[in-house]
């Protein structure tokens, strides 16, 4: 798979041919040298989906961080003014 193919690729396409890619590696009807390309290929999709994924729970922690935060602020007193 090239490297444009990946990026404009979704994550559920590559995950869909993944599990296409392990179906027919499962039968075993395939010669040696077909199946080789088919795990190389299986090999760069699972790569490309754990990819997505790290990128994904990335952003997760970020926005959970910053939830936390305005959660944080907004639980908070807010400090007594004394008026004198």
């Amino acid at each position: 798979m090239a490297a444009d193919e990946e990026k404009k690729e979704s994550f559920e396409t590559a995950l869909g041919r993944l599990e296409q890619i392990v179906t027919s590696l499962e039968r075993g009807d395939l010669s040696l040298e077909a199946s080789l390309k088919l795990y190389e290929e299986g090999i760069a999709r699972a790569r490309f989906c754990q990819e997505q994924l790290e990128g994904a729970e990335a952003k997760i922690e970020v926005l959970s961080q910053d939830a936390r935060r305005v959660l944080d602020r907004a639980q908070k007193p807010e400090p007594s003014r004394s008026d004198s």
